[in-house]
């Protein structure tokens, strides 16, 4: 059975510890994990992913190793009350993953704490009467098991060959939806469809999208939440033969500074009754306090797509117009924009760089340079090349124009030069979805060698080019030595 929001909430206050703030969200603690942890996912090495998942990058389990913790699951879940540390029966939501009626996931997930239940509710798709028969013996829905007090340490551990994900050791929620999102990322390009990890909007017709991709810190959230504008969804989306569509029914928005000026939709969703606040601290236990991070610098917020001012109700549509790639650089040495041709954006999509920076990450004491291959390479099963190759083939098919915005520093790196702000880089996309930016001009910036728009009108010169706001151009040029030298490690290692 799917469980009413209002049921969720009133057992995770009552047994779980779980509060309300004075506007209805439920404020919970995941820690001490308070993220997902790197190392604890698995997948099943068998005949069906043995020549497929790229082991170099991802851990295998054997098929035993599999079927005894499976055995551990599934006995708490028929007899809960009969092992240790039992007592509570699991509660279940059949959900489907993926708005697009011809390519949806069911999934159904099993979970020992009603908040995660919750969570589920939010983040995913409630199915309809006709969606509820993907449930039958005709159709292969996963399940998934989240019980976290059954294991010492987190575990993620995926068999393709059972249809079962089993979760312990952590109560982050996150590693919930990213775990079907590994499955989706097995699955999609099978079907020469491409799981992106990234956020879409589109105009108010449904007919200009663009595709936001960002590692985390960059701005995808912030930026696809637009008023002016439709969210087809802030996180996980696949491109199919028939255009986009979302993958989940909710969102789940970092809450570090969140500021009701710089980001309203995100602020105001987060609020309502039935979202979720995960490792927030309330203020006097009634207001949430975005900027204390004493429980996590990772604080997060769930919330259904609904709560979000011209979020799309069909969760799906066409191919995209623009293909935008975030980049938070730290080092101050590329543009705020530049236009990318098929083969550079097929090279950023295999660098996926940023740079975190202090108060992204604890123990980020200065900017450190991250890639993760296709923006979420530790959800990507497959060869990094092989979700370029289907990318570089459907921005042909589609003549989609690409786009490399930094929204990192400028006048010189961390420390030195200044962020860029928040108003410039609405306006370098509010320029590239109407169209306007791709009628200028390019150059190819002598430094760099990436394509700048000739839009001083819109952009200042000195912005545009980032070399001219340094006080030293042999400072400037000798940082981006250093950065391109470590994108040559990564796209020609030795």
């Amino acid at each position: 059975m799917n469980y009413s929001r209002t049921h969720l909430i009133t057992d995770a206050i009552r047994h779980e510890g779980a509060k309300l703030s004075s506007q209805g969200a439920l404020t919970v603690d995941s820690r001490p994990h308070t993220g997902r942890s790197p190392n604890a996912k698995y997948i099943v090495r068998d005949e069906i992913t043995e020549n497929l998942v790229d082991w170099e990058q991802n851990q295998p389990l054997s098929e035993g190793d599999f079927k005894s913790y499976k055995g551990l699951f599934l006995t708490y879940a028929t007899h809960p009350y009969d092992v240790p540390n039992g007592g509570t029966p699991l509660y279940s939501q059949s959900v489907l993953a993926g708005h697009d009626t011809d390519h949806q996931l069911a999934v159904r997930i099993h979970t020992s704490l009603a908040w995660h239940s919750l969570f589920v509710s939010n983040m995913f798709i409630t199915p309809t009467v006709e969606g509820i028969k993907k449930f039958s013996v005709e159709y292969e829905h996963f399940d998934l098991y989240c019980i976290p007090h059954l294991l010492d340490e987190p575990r993620v551990l995926i068999s393709f060959k059972e249809r079962t994900i089993l979760i312990g050791g952590t109560q982050y929620a996150g590693e919930i939806k990213k775990s079907i999102f590994t499955v989706m990322n097995f699955l999609c390009p099978q079907k020469n469809m491409l799981s992106m990890h990234c956020s879409v909007n589109t105009d108010l017709d449904h007919k200009n999208a663009s595709i936001f991709f960002g590692l985390s810190g960059t701005g995808k959230t912030t930026l696809s939440s637009d008023e002016s504008r439709i969210l087809i969804g802030d996180d996980e989306h696949v491109w199919s033969d028939s255009g986009l569509f979302n993958i989940e029914g909710g969102c789940y928005a970092k809450t570090i500074n969140l500021k009701e000026e710089d980001e309203p939709q995100i602020y105001r969703a987060s609020q309502l009754y039935g979202s979720i606040l995960e490792n927030v601290v309330l203020n006097g236990d009634t207001t949430p306090d975005f900027d204390d991070v004493s429980m996590s610098q990772n604080g997060r917020s769930s919330y259904p797509l609904e709560y979000i001012k011209n979020s799309s109700k069909k969760g799906l549509c066409g191919h995209p117009n623009n293909v935008i790639m975030l980049t938070c650089d730290a080092f101050g040495v590329l543009p705020p924009v530049s236009k990318l041709n098929p083969a550079e954006a097929v090279e950023q999509f295999l660098l996926g760089y940023t740079a975190k920076v202090p108060g992204t990450e604890v123990g980020v004491q200065e900017p450190k340079m991250t890639f993760s291959a296709c923006f979420g390479a530790p959800f990507m099963p497959l060869p990094p090349k092989e979700y370029a190759k289907i990318l570089e083939n459907k921005l042909k098919e589609h003549e989609v124009d690409c786009w490399l915005v930094n929204t990192g520093w400028a006048g010189g790196p961390y420390g030195v030069g200044s962020r860029m702000s928040i108003s410039l880089t609405r306006k370098i996309i509010n320029s590239i979805n109407n169209g306007e930016l791709s009628q200028f001009p390019t150059k190819v910036h002598e430094y760099t060698g990436l394509s700048i728009p000739q839009c001083d009108i819109l952009i200042p010169n000195d912005v545009l080019q980032p070399e001219l706001s340094w006080d030293s151009l042999s400072d400037y040029k000798n940082k981006l030595s250093s950065l391109q030298e470590e994108f040559e490690k990564i796209l020609c290692p030795s």
